[in-house]
């Protein structure tokens, strides 16, 4: 059997980071037992899908690197394939025309809640209040229509929705590989709706229709859904189609605790992406998310994808956890080639300045040493600010203070050295800053200050010897300059 996944968000809204989750389970599964990953964008809510949403669903799974394996399916292409079930479940009688309208259900329901109410009166008996409490429950239970059972319409032309003869067995059971074996009574599932009144099908029928249309083996989606399953069994069953392997992941919650909102922070996929994480981190830190394999904490999507199964699947809720994301994050920072950390950074560095060829010379020098110092592409964008700006005109207290008399002297003694010097390596220049120490009898906690305030404002910066060959001889000498000619 080739094992088949698939991803269906409804583009109503942006990609969040629950159903990139959810897209990289089913990616990873698919891959680990060389099958295929689908696509399909539930696009059946005409007043709510928008092509931007699509777009936006689109793009954040391209960031993360999860490409279908066959161009993405839109559902509500599929409407006439879904109508045709519905119609063949009420050949089979499986499937029936129902002739109660909304109204009507609605004053059930009303009638249900007022009974309700009354159940809770004050002054009635045990034996009232008991009785009153099993009408209202009556008509608030699941619908099952009087028309199941062959009922004539209440005229030739009125209308009609085509529902779902909810099951005569006294359970509903679904093996689920998160959740375990769980069953509930039947008499829990209504006479769901298939096909509306104007014709159109319900989520329920085109998510049962499509997955069995596409192949789909094994369906990991967010357990929000759990209830769904129940209500989309006896559909499988009715059409005598093989049922999926389910597995239900409890969802993302922050890190109070609560279910994940806006409150939270950054909720779009690509809200993450602008906050300068690196596409690798988002997936390392979402697989860990609610799935563990042995005591490896950080994975690469290889390596996750040799070793993903279901039943390394958590049933506890994960909490998202800003700092451990930070720290995969600058995990994946530090392991990148530079080649392509500068690529990454760049948009980063434009925002701060120009970026000029001599900027990305000095970038691309330093980078295998300054990446050590950003969580986040902004962070490390801030951390290469000394390769642009020596942020003279506004020292940092301890700056100024290094540039007092003793810090001057020495500033100048060393521009006059430094000058001097043949080779401008990092070595050479170590030497130079070494030898000048030694030949005054000073430690380079003295002589390093002034120079670094010079050379950085005060910025935070490696070692000395190092930046003076990003910034190049002709700019240490000016940056020297302009404070000893204050």
């Amino acid at each position: 059997m080739t094992i088949v996944t698939r991803f269906a968000p409804s583009p109503t809204g942006m990609l969040h980071i629950g159903g990139a989750r959810t897209a990289l389970f089913n990616a990873l599964f698919a891959k680990r037992h060389k099958g295929k990953f689908l696509l399909r964008i539930e696009d059946t809510d005409k007043a709510r899908s928008t092509p931007e949403a699509t777009q936006a669903i689109l793009d954040g799974m391209a960031w993360l690197g999860l490409i279908s394996d066959e161009a993405p399916i839109f559902q509500s292409a599929r409407e006439a394939r879904h109508v045709e079930v519905a119609l063949a479940m009420v050949e089979a009688g499986s499937a029936f025309r129902c002739y109660t309208t909304m109204e009507e259900l609605q004053k059930r329901r009303e009638a249900g809640e007022a009974k309700r109410k009354e159940a809770k009166a004050d002054g009635l008996s045990d034996e009232a209040r008991a009785s009153l409490r099993a009408e209202a429950d009556a008509l608030l239970a699941p619908y099952r229509s009087p028309y199941r059972d062959g009922a004539p319409p209440p005229n030739p032309d009125a209308p009609y929705t085509i529902r779902l003869r909810a099951p005569d067995a006294d359970t509903i059971t679904v093996r689920d590989h998160v959740q375990g074996e769980v069953s509930i009574k039947s008499s829990e599932i209504d006479d769901l709706i298939l096909l509306r009144a104007d014709g159109s099908p319900t989520y329920m029928l085109a998510v049962v229709v499509d997955d069995h249309d596409m192949g789909v083996t094994h369906i990991v989606r967010g357990d929000d859904h759990f209830r769904n399953a129940f209500r989309q069994v006896p559909i499988y069953q009715a059409m005598g189609w093989n049922i999926p392997e389910f597995a239900h992941v409890p969802l993302i919650h922050g890190p109070d605790g609560a279910k994940l909102s806006k409150r939270h922070g950054a909720q779009s996929t690509l809200e993450y992406r602008d906050m300068g994480y690196l596409p690798e981190a988002m997936n390392a830190y979402l697989l860990r998310l609610g799935w563990s394999h042995g005591d490896q904490e950080i994975f690469t999507m290889d390596e996750a994808a040799a070793v993903f199964d279901l039943s390394g699947l958590n049933k506890a809720p994960a909490r998202l956890d800003f700092d451990k994301l930070n720290d995969v994050n600058a995990h994946f920072i530090r392991a990148a080639d530079e080649t392509h950390l500068l690529h990454l950074l760049k948009p980063e560095i434009a925002k701060l300045t120009d970026l000029t060829d001599t900027v990305e010379t000095r970038l691309k020098a330093a980078l295998r040493t300054v990446k050590e110092r950003g969580n986040t592409l902004p962070e490390l964008a801030e951390a290469c600010r000394f390769l642009w700006d020596s942020n003279s005109d506004n020292l940092n207290k301890k700056a100024r203070k290094a540039l007092r008399e003793d810090g001057l002297t020495h500033l100048s003694n060393l521009r006059i050295t430094l000058d001097q010097s043949e080779s401008w390596t990092i070595d050479a220049l170590q030497d130079v800053l070494e030898s000048y120490c030694a030949a005054h009898t000073l430690s380079m906690g003295q002589v390093g200050p002034p120079l670094r305030a010079a050379l950085t404002g005060g910025l935070p910066a490696p070692d000395l010897a190092p930046v003076m060959t990003w910034l190049g001889r002709e700019e240490v000498l000016a940056r020297i300059d302009k404070h000893l000619l204050a």
